[in-house]
């Protein structure tokens, strides 16, 4: 009987001396993983990223947003009165736990748009925003220069309060006042020349007062004129629905302006605060320029 003739072998994919696919497919796979476990393994280990490593410069992470060490450093000094080197491991967790406790409640009220119904979060801000815009304006240092620019064209501004003692006087008729006018200036005291004209005194200056309220008192057209009376003078007749007025000025003391000098760290402050305003304008008119703004058609 002929024995089976021995079938040969089939020839291996892993075999280097022959072509193929299926080994070329397998390699590609295994190649594709193992590129892929090692990016991976870079991406989460590596130093830098914002996973496994926080940066020097901070000294904690909270989804990724950093807690930096200066604000850290600030804070641990509000808190304690000390600095790191001589503040405790204690001191320094509780601060630590506060501030991340802080970024955790500010990450959710992002979550839940807080600043869109909260008011008082609304207004810190827009306050922070305009700040931001006015950085440049509040911390520049303007040269003298300009400093008396602004000083010259803001006189005004820079001046000692003026004073004045004055009576307010009203008449029936102008022929009254002018009268009274006279008698005045020829020294009959007041009492008399109001009862001998039928004048009164309306009452609303009854001793010294700075220009600022006088005004207030009398109105600006009386104010006006006020002003420009001396010491004790008497002004021109002012008709006033209520009668004929007289202004007779017991005392006048101008405002007398101050020099640069002395008006300098004022001068600064307004050089600053009119920059901040109209700095914060112009960004306000870049943000509204950019923004689709659409208003109701009954308050166009």
């Amino acid at each position: 009987m002929t024995p089976p003739t021995a079938q040969p072998a089939s020839p291996s994919d892993w075999d280097p001396q022959r072509v193929s696919a299926r080994r070329s497919i397998s390699l590609m796979a295994l190649g594709a993983l193992t590129g892929l476990a090692l990016a991976g393994y870079a991406l989460f280990t590596a130093r830098g990223t914002t996973t496994f490593h926080v940066p020097a410069e901070d000294v904690a992470l909270v989804n990724q947003q950093p807690i930096a060490r200066a604000d850290f450093y600030t804070q641990l000094q509000a808190t304690y009165g000390v600095d790191n080197a001589h503040a405790t491991p204690t001191q320094r967790r509780r601060v630590l736990d506060d501030m991340i406790r802080e970024e955790l409640f500010v990450q959710r009220g992002k979550e839940l748009d807080i600043a869109a119904t909260d008011p008082d979060v609304r207004t810190a801000m827009v306050s922070a925003i305009e700040q931001m815009a006015a950085a440049d304006a509040v911390t520049s240092e303007p040269s003298d220069g300009a400093l008396q620019a602004y000083f010259k064209a803001h006189q005004d501004r820079y001046a000692q309060e003026g004073v004045m003692d004055v009576r307010d006087l009203v008449f029936p008729e102008t022929a009254d006042s002018a009268g009274a006018a006279g008698a005045l200036a020829a020294g009959t005291p007041l009492t008399a020349a109001l009862g001998r004209f039928q004048g009164r005194d309306t009452g609303r200056e009854t001793g010294e007062d700075f220009y600022f309220a006088a005004k207030i008192h009398l109105g600006g057209a009386l104010f006006g004129v006020a002003r420009t009376v001396p010491s004790g003078g008497v002004s021109s007749t002012v008709a006033q629905p209520d009668g004929v007025h007289l202004l007779y000025m017991i005392r006048n003391t101008p405002p007398q302006p101050f020099a640069f000098e002395e008006a300098r760290g004022q001068v600064l402050s307004d050089l600053r605060n009119d920059k901040v305003k109209r700095t914060t304008a112009q960004y306000q008119g870049f943000l509204r320029q950019r923004a689709n703004v659409l208003i109701a058609g009954d308050l166009r």
